[in-house]
This record gives C-alpha cells, sequence and structure tokens, in this order.
C-alpha cells in the first residue's frame, strides 16, 4: 500500500511538472524568406539586355528574415529590420517592389490560436490598418514522411487550395495609346509543410498554422519559408503583445480596400497617357 502511494506521488509530481512546463513553453524562431517573381521584357527594350540583372534584384528584394515569437497559445511575426539596400544595382538601375498584405516593415501578426482568432498591424497604400478576424482553418493532410531540420525531426503535411495568378503586361506605345493587359489564371497547388512534435506549439511563419508542432519549412507555390534558429525557454520572458494602431477592419474589408486600390493603380500606371514612344513591353509573373 505505501509502494503504491509512493508511485502515485511520483507520478503526480511528474505529471505537474509536465503540466507546468508545458503551459510555460515559450521561444523564439527565425526564419527565411524566398518568393518566385519573374520580369520578362521585350527584345527591343532598352533593358532587355539587363533582364537578368533586374531578376536578381527582384529576387533579392523579396528574400527577407522574419522572427516568430511564441508561448503555447499566442505568437507574434514580423520582418527583421536589415542594413542592405536590394533595390539598387550596377548601372544605376532601381527597383521598389510592393508587396501587399506580404508582412512588410513595421507590420505585426498576431495569432491567438486559443481563440482562433488573428490581428494583424499592416500598412497599405500609406495608411495603417488593424485587420482583425477569425484565422482560417486548413484541412491539412499529415504524412508519415520524416526529415531533419536543424536538431529537430519533421513531419510532413499539406494542404491543396485554388490560387490566382497574376501576371501582368504593359505595352508602352505612344502618350495617346498606352494600354495594360493583366491576365488572372486559376491553378491549384499543393502547400507542403514541416512541422516538428519535439515543440508542441500550433505556430508558424506568416499565415501558415494549425499542425501538431511548430511549422519549421514551408513552400505554399510562390514562397518559401525555412527555419534556421530555434531559441527556446529563453533566460528573458518572450514579449508577445497584441498590436493596437491602425484603422479597425475585418479580412474582407481588407481585401475589398486592397482591390480597388490596385485597380485604381492599374488605371493610372497601365491606362493612362504616361507611356514612352519606344513601344517597349514587359511582363510581370508572380506565384507560379
Amino acid at each position: 500500500m505505501i509502494s503504491l502511494i509512493r508511485n502515485l506521488m511520483i507520478w503526480g509530481i511528474v505529471f505537474t511538472v509536465g503540466s507546468i512546463h508545458a503551459q510555460e513553453l515559450q521561444g523564439v524562431a527565425y526564419y527565411k524568406t524566398k518568393r518566385k517573381v519573374e520580369i520578362t521584357l521585350d527584345s527591343t527594350s532598352a533593358l532587355s539586355g539587363q533582364q537578368k540583372q533586374i531578376n536578381e534584384m527582384l529576387k533579392k528584394q523579396f528574400e527577407k528574415e522574419y522572427v516568430l515569437n511564441f508561448n503555447k497559445t499566442a505568437s507574434t511575426y514580423k520582418e527583421v529590420e536589415s542594413l542592405g539596400d536590394a533595390s539598387t544595382g550596377s548601372g544605376g538601375i532601381r527597383i521598389n517592389a510592393i508587396t501587399i498584405g506580404a508582412g512588410g516593415k513595421g507590420d505585426i501578426l498576431y495569432r491567438d490560436t486559443k481563440n482562433k482568432t488573428y490581428t494583424h498591424q499592416q500598412e497599405s497604400f500609406s495608411k495603417q490598418f488593424l485587420v482583425q478576424d477569425a484565422l482560417e482553418e486548413r484541412d491539412w493532410k499529415l504524412e508519415n514522411e520524416t526529415k531533419q531540420i536543424g536538431n529537430y525531426t519533421c513531419y510532413k503535411a499539406t494542404f491543396t487550395r485554388e490560387i490566382e495568378v497574376q501576371s501582368f503586361t504593359s505595352f508602352n506605345k505612344n502618350e495617346d495609346d498606352a494600354e495594360s493587359d493583366k491576365k488572372v489564371e486559376k491553378r491549384k497547388i499543393v502547400t507542403t509543410a514541416w512541422y516538428t512534435p519535439q515543440i508542441p506549439v500550433s505556430h508558424g511563419p506568416s499565415t501558415h498554422w494549425g499542425l501538431p508542432g511548430l511549422i519549421l519549412e514551408i513552400n505554399d507555390g510562390s514562397t518559401i519559408m525555412i527555419c534556421n534558429k530555434v531559441v527556446l525557454n529563453p533566460k528573458e520572458k518572450v514579449e508577445i503583445i497584441e498590436p493596437k494602431k491602425g484603422k479597425k477592419v475585418n479580412g474582407e474589408e481588407f481585401a475589398e480596400i486592397v482591390k480597388k486600390k490596385v485597380e485604381e493603380m492599374n488605371k493610372i500606371y497601365g491606362g493612362g497617357k504616361k507611356g514612352k514612344k519606344n513601344g517597349n513591353t514587359f511582363s510581370i509573373k508572380i506565384g507560379g
């Protein structure tokens, strides 16, 4: 009887310590991202000989670093500020890539997996928004395939969705006859994630979440995100604060705002009278 009581006490202590550890689990994960963007120039364009250089500059602009602060039920995700300038190349060429809702400098994505909500503080078109809505739940398919990422054994998970791939072609004929051709192609893509049950939280980079372990790598068809460093239970408490600044809108309202602004920009830059008299064309393809 005494032996049984002792064993129950030991199991009780182990269970209590394990529960406390799970509750206090916190950490910081660092990610590097790469995005697939390609620009094609007409062979008659003055810049056609520099197409490779321009594509390399675009590639570097989308190579960014992010930090994910997390605990058991909440996380914040934001870009790590870089001292370099990838927008300027040799020959005086300068490219500024505008990303909409993609986690730019100063943007903070807060996620609450317990209540399944998110708050995204972001700046778009020189105005700050606070997008608040329910988290999108994904139908993840858990697979048996594994691979090692750093010190962690990761398992594969996938889900399939339909996306729109946009390609934009601009024809600069003359000042009175400038036109553009924007094509939207629907395509089914498979998102592949690698998560580790060794870190039992359902967080991940960007908008990705919902797996039984921290997502360390993900490929969503246009962007690859890879974790290169994880710090678990650091000495200083990990700061996770829900952002509060910006005009409050839900996800659907923000999508409508972005849609209208993009249409306005297309009219200004694609359909206005700003074409050059050189007959040049260029096209940009994102996400495919």
